[in-house]
């Protein structure tokens, strides 16, 4: 029970003058004595005898004036002091099975479909949430009806004396029945995505505004959590369970969104998983907007994104003009199937967009303090490696972590180490480890803040680590197995890609205290001027992509079409290996087949014959499309450009419009080269098929000699024993000679 200094606190000064129905109530006086001094008669002695009863055991007459003035109380004009008490009684006889009066407070808070007369005033309702707050320790289950009306009640939009009165009521609810603390927090958080603007004073209501309400809602979050120790677990749940659907509007995402990292200010512990929560959410729309737009072709893609063009603070505006709290993107009945599903994409592609926009302003101000920047990067790559590394084709989420890691070069390497751990820790599912491997390719080959010396350890080090996986498999490979070698070719691919961006990080610079050996000369640089065009390259460079090309995995039979490609076109620009005629030769070296136990071979299957095999080609962080938030990668993103004097395809061409587009130089395009082989470059192939073959003979020599040796370590073996065992077994002959003189001896006798 409320003690009852704060329920006359409560009650205050909206209490009216109702002395004489209180005092009807309470006295303990006599119901005749009372009505005849409401009503101010006064009698003489015979009058006033006979209204007294003659006896104590016989019932008096009861006689009214005509002079008596009768006034009805009104159910909703009752005394706080008279329906506190109500209340109270109600509650106690709704535990017994009485209901009458149980129900009779439930209408108090019914509201919906009820007209304007038959409305309570807001002081009766306010006279009842003060009932209910001094007996919440009967609202148990059995109450479940009345709760969940009051809970569902139009609270925020009363006037603040009464926002604080029900905050207060919701503080001693749980406080009392913590039974009701996931449907507090399930009401408080589903209007998060709920806040519109009331349109005229209803019943009483105020006309607050969004901010005024969403500061009511965190309000009354802040106080629960700090009095129920559960209270974040149960938060955590409740936000997972009413975040917006896919099909929600635009709106409501952005809405729910704020929201839920405006509880980050005032529950910080939760800092990781909510921004975890909103990151899972995002990466399924980024999913499926990759899975949408895929099946369109490249003009209808590209016409989507050029109609997303309302700021988000037009999105934001608060007015309810054409917005509810159930308004859709997808509704528009008067568009064919195949328009109503590109204005869908259009929608889920502005609304990752959006709160993309969100997420970057909200780690922004994280790294903008030294402080907390670390603090940052551990929320991120807590959700990068629950949510987006095993996520297949998320295509724009991971671009917070590529933003944000390169703001210092101590970021870099942190990023950089936890990527090389992924890698090469057996723990992890294989699966894992190539998706790995990709990120750490494109995060180098891509980020404008990875330095030439980043570049070139992870590329020695990526180097190294093939030069060991290649001697483990070297002896027992028959030929390329993408199943048996798969983080040996996802590694390799990697290298090849970081090769294609940033071949100029690997080459000898004025500041490296190298004597390189001369390039290779390219087809066509048959004189010194051309030969000086091209770079020359750190000592191991050639050596690390020509012994893996030419080993026996064969990577390139098995890595992604496009990428080899690209490789074999630069590498043979800039004369540092010649791979054409190795993927002619490729064409007709089969994979190992990949067929599973619970599956035979079909027509079908050899009709698709090895290709799909192959790795693909996927590198997360390719251009980045979204036309708003991709403002914060630029001054961070790499775009692909040719080396100096190689010509794109659609260069070496004449196109119609003659502009061969912004993306034109992203396009890896498949293809091959077998001409124009000059002498210096079979002398390349050469080389490495030479550095093969004799990695090859050695093996063999080393084979033989180790049975060589293996058999002079016998025959000395064998001279040691015989030389240990000769005494004893020539002293075991004397005398099994000896005892067969003495029989033979004795048979002659």
């Amino acid at each position: 029970m409320v003690p009852e200094s704060i329920f006359s606190s409560l009650v205050g000064a909206a209490k009216p003058d109702t002395s004489s129905i209180a005092d009807g109530v309470l006295s303990p006086r006599s119901t005749l004595v009372r009505k005849r001094e409401d009503a101010n008669i006064d009698l003489d002695e015979e009058e006033e005898e006979e209204y007294r009863p003659s006896s104590p055991v016989k019932r008096a007459k009861v006689a009214f004036s005509e002079d008596v003035e009768v006034n009805l109380v009104d159910d909703w004009d009752k005394a706080p002091e008279l329906i506190r008490e109500e209340v109270h009684r109600a509650l106690k006889r709704q535990a017994q099975g009485d209901s009458d009066g149980y129900d009779k407070i439930k209408q108090v808070y019914k509201t919906i479909g009820r007209l304007d007369d038959e409305v309570p005033s807001a002081e009766t309702v306010r006279y009842h949430t003060v009932a209910l707050l001094s007996n919440v320790e009967l609202l148990n289950r059995s109450c479940s009806g009345l709760v969940r009306l009051v809970l569902r009640s139009e609270w925020v939009r009363q006037d603040d004396e009464y926002v604080s009165l029900f905050t207060k009521f919701l503080e001693y609810l749980v406080s009392a029945q913590v039974i009701w603390l996931e449907e507090v927090m399930e009401m408080l958080v589903g209007k998060f995505a709920a806040v519109s603007k009331p349109k005229g004073d209803e019943n009483g209501l105020q006309a607050a505004s969004p901010a005024q309400i969403r500061r009511r809602i965190h309000r009354a979050l802040r106080s629960l959590l700090r009095l129920v120790p559960i209270g974040n677990d149960v938060l955590l749940g409740v936000l997972n369970n009413h975040f917006p659907a896919s099909s929600n509007s635009k709106k409501a995402h952005i809405r729910y969104v704020h929201n839920a990292l405006a509880v980050i200010d005032y529950a910080p512990e939760l800092r990781t998983k909510i921004l975890a929560l909103i990151m899972d959410r995002i990466v399924k729309i980024d999913v499926q907007v990759q899975i949408d737009v895929a099946d369109l072709a490249d003009e209808t893609g590209e016409v989507i994104l050029q109609s997303i063009s309302r700021s988000r603070e037009e999105v934001m505006d608060d007015s309810d003009e054409g917005d509810t709290d159930e308004d859709s993107d997808f509704e528009d009945e008067g568009l064919d199937p195949e328009s109503r599903k590109e204005k869908a994409i259009a929608a889920n592609i502005e609304k990752l967009d959006l709160v993309l926009d969100i997420m970057f302003e909200t780690y922004e101000a994280l790294f903008s303090d030294p402080k907390q920047s670390v603090i940052g990067l551990d929320a991120l790559l807590a959700g990068f490696n629950r949510i987006v590394l095993p996520t297949y084709r998320s295509r724009h989420t991971q671009f917070l972590l590529f933003h944000f890691a390169q703001t210092t070069p101590e970021l870099v390497d942190t990023f950089i180490g936890v990527l090389l751990k992924t890698v090469f820790e057996k723990s992890h599912p294989s699966i894992v480890r190539q998706a790995s491997a990709a990120y750490l390719a494109s995060f180098v080959a891509r980020g404008m803040h990875v330095s030439t010396s980043i570049v070139r350890d992870v590329f020695d080090y990526m180097a190294d680590q093939l030069s060991h996986l290649r001697a483990q498999y070297g002896s027992g490979c028959r030929g390329p197995d993408p199943r048996r070698y798969s983080l040996y070719y996802a590694l390799f691919q990697a290298l090849l890609y970081i090769f294609c961006f940033r071949w100029r990080d690997l080459t000898v610079t004025t500041e490296d205290d190298i004597t390189p050996s001369p390039p290779l000369m390219p087809y066509g640089a048959d004189n010194d001027e051309d030969e000086k065009q091209h770079p020359t390259f750190l000592p191991g460079i050639r050596d690390a992509l020509s012994l893996n090309i030419y080993s026996k995995m064969n990577p390139l039979r098995v890595c992604a079409p496009g990428i080899v490609e690209q490789f074999a076109d630069v590498a043979y620009h800039l004369g540092i290996v010649y791979v054409f005629s190795l993927l002619e030769t490729n064409k007709r070296v089969p994979l190992a087949r990949m067929i599973s136990a619970d599956q035979r071979e079909t027509a079908l299957t050899r009709r698709k014959g090895d290709e799909w095999q192959r790795l693909d080609g996927y590198f997360p962080f390719d251009p980045y499309r979204l036309p708003r938030s991709k403002r914060w990668i630029e001054g961070d993103y790499r775009v692909w450009t040719n080396p100096p004097g190689m010509m794109q395809e659609d260069e070496e061409s004449e196109s119609e419009d003659g502009d061969a587009g912004e993306d034109s130089g992203e396009d890896w395009s498949e293809g091959t080269k077998t001409e124009g082989e000059d002498e210096e470059v079979k002398k390349d192939v050469k080389t490495g098929m030479k550095q093969e073959v004799k990695q090859e003979m050695e093996d063999e020599v080393k084979d033989e000699v180790k049975d060589e040796v293996k058999e002079e370590v016998k025959q000395e073996m064998k001279e040691e024993v015989k030389q240990e065992m000769k005494p004893e077994l020539k002293q075991e002959v004397k005398e099994e000679m000896k005892k067969e003189v003495k029989q033979e001896m004795k048979g002659e006798e």
